[in-house]
């Protein structure tokens, strides 16, 4: 059976230069990519992309206008 989102992704809101946390569940555990566009989302002090189970998050900090 294909992986689907039991839980998609909810609008966060937050101030310019807090973080936010998006998280999305998923029918079964399967490796997940953030992407921003076509741009895959690495590990870094800006994004931290975190996965337990089914349960994908990833921590963005340092918001900035360009984020949403």
């Amino acid at each position: 059976l294909p992986v689907l989102f039991k839980e998609k992704l909810k609008d966060e809101e937050a101030q310019e230069g807090a973080s936010v946390t998006l998280s999305c569940e998923l029918t079964k555990g399967a490796p997940v990519q953030w992407k921003m566009g076509p741009k895959v989302l690495k590990a870094s002090d800006k994004y931290q992309p975190r996965q337990s189970g089914t349960t994908a998050e990833l921590v963005i900090r340092d918001l900035k206008v360009k984020d949403a």
